[in-house]
């Protein structure tokens, strides 16, 4: 069997300026000024979190677990996104 080793994961970034920057400077301003927005804000990021820290850590979790925390995930991303779109 051959060792491999210095095998790295690519996490990809997923924090919402990254994910839109075309809104980058609106995020900004509605964390401030809309606490709707900054508590959607804070869960999207803190699960985000959560889930690079889970596969930086080599997936403590079922695949079945982590799989619902990214779609978890996806659907704050959404809202946050229709968001955005609204306040145009």
């Amino acid at each position: 069997m051959p060792l491999v080793i210095g095998v790295t994961m690519q996490i990809d970034q997923h924090d919402l300026p990254h994910e839109f920057p075309e809104y980058k400077e609106r995020i900004h301003e509605l964390k401030l000024k809309d606490h709707r927005f900054a508590k959607l804000y804070d869960e999207y990021d803190a699960l985000t979190t959560e889930i690079r820290r889970l596969e930086m850590d080599g997936l403590r979790i079922s695949d079945y677990e982590m799989e619902q925390l990214k779609l978890n995930r996806i659907r704050l991303k959404d809202k946050l996104y229709a968001y955005l779109r609204a306040q145009e």
